[in-house]
């Protein structure tokens, strides 16, 4: 045996164990038969390959043309198709060819009542037609050539005038031995479907078999068939077409945030969470197919209603559309790379809305969203308002330890009139502090644009404003201090009251455990309290500066407030700590004088004291004496009132 039929023997045996797969269509009552499948587009053929491999690129649904399609492969006209019969003509000229690469492949090739077309063109390739369809199939070989079905019947077509097709005596097999051309020739083939409902294949063979001479070729006295499966079709013939009605598997509905413009390469079928932001709208993005992953008719009627007065408009991919005026809107379509488009009932008003969409008549999706409106109250946590520093005006972002790096003396949060947090740009609105409620300790109140708030999320810290207020040179506390935030329509909304503080820097320290006495696995509470020169409790933006702090038997679990930033509210930093096994009598220390704070001068070493136990027998020998003791003279005490008792008798 010749090398080469060596090599093609082998390439038949890997090719066929490579034979596998198919898609199985369920066939639900048909509303709408297409003859083909919609916007589908024949795919080019080319020549660049060693004829036989039976890979390429793919003749699928709505796919653009593929220029590198392999010798070999097989194709189906997936062009639309409103004759009444298939198209399987190939004419000669480059002029009416599909690409003018392959001789005698034309692009005008239409099926019949092809319902379904996979994307692929290899060995594992599936389709679904309509009893009695007719697939128009095609490729581009240069090499002897046969298709083969397992029903139905086949009329081979040739792009040349001297090519020929043999056939077997059901017109299953069509086989041609007249494919000379090295450069590649197109070649095709009609197959008419059975009537009956069932699965069948249909197959290209390609290359040679061995006949004992120099060349082995395919001739036409026998249906002994190439040796090289180039592709194989499973096709399914489905009582009626499942096309054209409404499939929520192949379907996607997806609300997206803060967009409007419909892509349908990213729609994922996931919706967005979360609230919008006051005048950013939602989309409710649609994309509908029906059973065969096919579009829709256009003539399908699509309908959205909102609930709450809320404003829809229809919109097709890649465009805005115009802001709505109607809660319920219908357009006529096939709801392909649609988009509605979600806007407030009223401007500056927080809605919560529940968008159906329906398509003639089912509905499709039901999505719930809500955008927030414009500021209507201002909050100020009274947890997160720092005593100033006095004479200063800056902050500092250690009191707040949010991970935003913003300094400051005061959160600011905005709402709207459900409660919805909303962020304050500039171009929104102003800050400042109501003039009036100001006075001789507490002199100004600062916003910066950079501490401006730029989430609507509750859990994120962005949500709030960070102000901070100047204290003038004597410590004290300014009563009924209140902010405003003007709108740029010239509304003006104002907080309620609250009191901002001002004390010197920490000169005195003291430290304290919140027991005397712990068991092993307690969790102890170290106390370190800072107060200026006056006994006020200490401002929290001076920094205390570095310190040491031993605690005995115990572990530190957590910080309050590191020692080298600030104080908390109160003036104080407390640490948190877990209680050894050790049992015994210790005392901590707590040492601030080496701080660069000016408060060092001033301080003392601090050495609370606390025990521990291991919260087992703690009796000692003296406890045990005393006890015995005890009970001696109480029984000296029963006896001499015993010997009282009888001396009276």
């Amino acid at each position: 045996m010749s090398i080469k039929t060596l090599r093609k023997r082998i390439a038949i045996t890997a090719t066929s164990a490579l034979l596998a797969g198919a898609l199985s269509v369920v066939a639900t009552p048909a509303s709408y038969a297409r003859n083909s499948v919609e916007n589908g587009t024949n795919t080019q053929t080319s020549v660049g390959q060693i004829a036989g491999l039976g890979v390429g690129g793919g003749a699928g649904l709505g796919q653009a043309n593929n220029t590198t399609t392999e010798v070999g492969s097989l194709f189906v006209a997936t062009l639309t198709n409103t004759g009444a019969t298939a198209v399987g003509y190939l004419g000669g000229s480059a002029a009416d060819n599909e690409d003018g690469t392959c001789a005698g492949v034309d692009d005008e090739m239409r099926s019949k009542g092809l319902l379904y077309k996979d994307s692929s063109s290899g060995i594992a390739q599936s389709a679904t037609v309509l009893p009695g369809a007719v697939l128009s199939l095609y490729t581009c070989s240069s090499t002897a050539v046969a298709f083969v079905a397992t029903g139905g019947s086949l009329v081979g077509k040739g792009g040349l005038a001297d090519q020929s097709f043999s056939y077997n005596s059901t017109n299953t097999k069509a086989w041609s031995a007249d494919i000379t051309t090295d450069g590649g020739t197109g070649v095709a083939a009609l197959w008419t479907a059975p009537t009956t409902v069932g699965t069948y294949t249909v197959s290209l063979y390609t290359g040679y078999y061995a006949n004992g001479g120099s060349e082995e070729i395919a001739t036409s006295t026998t249906d002994t068939l190439p040796e090289t499966l180039s592709g194989n079709i499973t096709v399914t013939v489905a009582a009626a077409s499942a096309g054209g009605s409404y499939s929520a598997t192949n379907s996607l509905c997806q609300a997206v945030k803060n967009t409007v413009t419909y892509t349908a390469a990213t729609s994922s079928n996931v919706d967005d969470t979360g609230t919008n932001t006051n005048g950013s709208d939602w989309s409710i993005d649609v994309f509908l197919r029906d059973a065969y992953s096919a579009t829709l008719p256009t003539t399908g009627n699509l309908v959205a209603t909102a609930t709450n007065g809320a404003l829809l408009a229809f919109g097709t991919a890649g465009t805005t559309p115009v802001a709505g005026s109607a809660s319920t809107i219908s357009t006529t379509g096939a709801g392909n790379n649609s988009t509605i488009r979600v806007s407030q009932k009223t401007a500056g008003a927080p809605i919560t809305t529940t968008v159906t969409v329906s398509w003639n008549g089912t509905v499709v999706c039901t999505k719930t969203v809500s955008i927030a409106g414009t500021v209507s109250a201002l909050t100020v946590p009274a947890a997160n308002i720092a005593v100033q520093d006095l004479g200063a005006s800056a902050g500092n972002a250690f009191w707040f330890a949010d991970g935003t790096a913003r300094a400051g003396t005061f959160y600011v949060v905005a709402t709207d009139s459900v409660g919805n947090r909303v962020p304050t740009p500039s171009t929104l609105g102003t800050f400042s502090a109501d003039a009036a409620t100001l006075g001789t300790t507490v002199t100004a109140i600062t916003f910066d644009a950079a501490s401006l708030a730029t989430t609507s999320s509750s859990s994120s810290a962005l949500s709030a404003t960070v102000g901070r207020h100047s204290c003038a040179a004597t410590a004290g506390t300014q009563k009924g201090v209140k902010i405003k935030f003007t709108l740029a329509d010239g509304t003006v909304v104002s907080s309620a009251a609250f009191d901002l503080s001002c004390a010197d820097d920490p000169a005195t320290v003291s430290a304290s455990f919140d027991k005397a006495k712990y068991v092993s696995g307690d969790v102890a509470t170290l106390t370190v309290s800072f107060k200026d020169t006056k006994g006020n409790a200490s401002n929290n933006i001076t920094s205390l500066g570095a310190s040491t702090i031993a605690v005995p038997g115990m572990t530190l679990v957590s910080t309050t407030g590191a020692a080298d930033a600030v104080a908390k509210a109160g003036g104080k930093v407390t640490y948190t700590y877990t209680v050894g096994q050790t049992a015994g009598k210790y005392a901590a220390v707590v040492d601030f004088t080496g701080a660069s704070t000016t408060f060092a001068q001033y301080a003392t070493v601090q050495n609370p004291s606390y025990e521990i136990t291991t919260g087992g027998d703690t009796t000692t020998n003296a406890d045990v004496l005393k006890s015995i003791v005890a009970l001696i003279a109480s029984i000296n005490k029963q006896i001499q009132a015993l010997q009282k008792l009888i001396l009276k008798r």
